[in-house]
């Protein structure tokens, strides 16, 4: 659902940088208040993680259309809503400007789809509601299918609202809209079941670490430590995105798919000014254009571009914790 510049006029696009730059300054200061030390590695590999998942788009049978998980709900639920969206930030960062993938204006307006609500209202409204009294795998399951398709359909509508402001009239709100919100249903169904599967593997094997289980957990015995169950999800990181983002969907995702309903193509073209000179800085910085090398086209690139943009979210996601100071104390692991 990455939004590229020519769905966004200049002002929206502005708009958006600034609510998603409060929001995340809000994280900051509550991050720092938390001073939990330990989340720094856990916010490069999950960053990581989310990063690889990303890459991996499943095919939406009968529609023509691919999906891949967006993870603000996935990070939230180990990190919390905070920690979460900084670390989504992070991985929105490098895909726009190491990748190309989602345009450099509309980076905000990603941010705010892909991030807030997965982290926000996934993680503060229906995550910690329904975790209240202790977690059970049950209660995991429900939450993340919920959180996911809830969250998924607010980003959709965000999309259909932020082209209207715009005045982007190939896109008809009413038409737009009807193909954006049930594509995505399917797409957060399927991202509910894959981040329903990975809170479960954290639950059985530190529980703790999901946001809130510190408290709520104490019983339930953890059948790994906390350095293995990190160990065990950037194995499954380096697996996911070195190996399997090759066997992805070549379908257009949800919003390529919804554009091309009503265009006849998946992109449309952008003006020239502010768009060209955005065009021209990611130009400059995509070192890996669409997850390729730019002088060919091979799975090597694929590959090598999934083990090196996860290796540069981790980079970004634990440099600016001890850049920025988020945490006043070493990290500690038991």
């Amino acid at each position: 659902m990455h939004m590229a510049d020519a769905l966004v006029a200049p002002a929206v696009a502005g708009t958006m940088y600034l609510c998603s730059a409060a929001a995340a300054g809000y994280s900051i200061k509550k991050v720092k208040l938390e001073n939990d030390a330990k989340k720094i590695p856990v916010m490069g590999v999950m960053g990581a993680f989310v990063f690889a998942a990303q890459m991996i788009n499943f095919t939406i049978p009968g529609t023509g259309s691919s999906g891949h998980l967006c993870g603000g709900m996935l990070l939230s639920a180990i990190l919390g809503p905070y920690a979460g969206f900084l670390s989504m930030i992070g991985v929105l960062v490098i895909q726009c400007l190491l990748f190309a993938d989602g345009g450099l204006l509309a980076l905000g307006c990603n941010i705010w789809n892909m991030a807030f609500y997965g982290c926000f209202i996934g993680a503060l409204l229906i995550w910690r509601n329904m975790m209240k009294g202790g977690m059970s795998r049950r209660k995991i399951v429900a939450a993340s299918v919920l959180g996911c398709v809830a969250t998924l359909q607010l980003g959709a509508f965000s999309v259909t609202l932020e082209t209207l402001l715009s005045g982007v009239t190939l896109l008809p709100f009413g038409a737009f809209l009807s193909f954006m919100q049930p594509i995505h249903l399917a797409i957060g169904l399927v991202e509910g079941l894959i981040t329903a599967a990975v809170l479960l593997f954290v639950y059985e094997a530190r529980p703790e670490l999901l946001w809130g289980g510190e408290e709520k957990e104490e019983k339930k015995q953890a059948k790994l430590t906390f350095e293995k169950t990190l160990a065990a999800l950037a194995v499954v990181t380096v697996l996911v995105g070195g190996a399997l983002s090759l066997a992805a969907s070549s379908f257009p995702d949800g919003l390529e798919w919804s554009v091309e309903k009503l265009t006849g193509s998946t992109q449309l073209e952008a003006a020239d000014g502010i768009y060209d000179a955005a065009a021209s800085i990611q130009e400059r910085t995509a070192l890996l254009p669409d997850y390729g090398f730019k002088s060919e086209e091979t799975p090597a690139g694929t590959s090598f571009s999934g083990i090196v943009g996860g290796l540069a979210v981790v980079a970004l996601c634990v440099g600016c914790c001890y850049l920025f100071k988020f945490f006043r104390r070493k990290p500690t692991h038991e």
